[in-house]
């Protein structure tokens, strides 16, 4: 079965930057649509930005647009996140996602290979 790793997480300043990593295991993702998704403490899952399996095409939150950037590096089987600017508001953990295909949107419910997590804590 298709495993996923996130990693890069952790403890930054507002205002500073870092770069999520989810690579897989077992497959390739080259088939594979990505999706990355968030959830703080006492909130539901929520998605953060998708990307095509070609990387065509990609999405992203209104939250996030103009400080969030996804990307794929198919031959290193790998998904990446960077995230600059970052706010108190976007603690939380940050999941990668994938599944065959690319749907309409960039839902939590549309995916289902998740991988285990990584912690991301913007405070000064």
């Amino acid at each position: 079965q298709l495993q996923l790793v996130e990693s890069g997480g952790g403890l930054v300043q507002p205002g500073g930057s870092l770069r999520l990593s989810c690579a897989a295991s077992r497959f390739t993702l080259d088939l594979y649509a990505i999706g990355w998704f968030r959830q703080a403490p006492g909130k539901e899952r929520e998605g953060v930005s998708c990307i095509s399996s070609s990387g065509g095409t990609t999405t992203y939150a209104d939250s996030v647009k103009g400080r969030f950037t996804i990307s794929r590096d198919n031959a290193k089987n790998t998904v990446y996140l960077q995230m600059n600017r970052l706010k108190p508001e976007d603690t939380a953990v940050y999941y990668c996602a994938a599944r065959i295909g690319f749907p309409s949107l960039c839902r939590p419910t549309q995916y289902g290979y998740w991988g285990q997590g990584t912690q991301v804590t913007v405070s000064s």
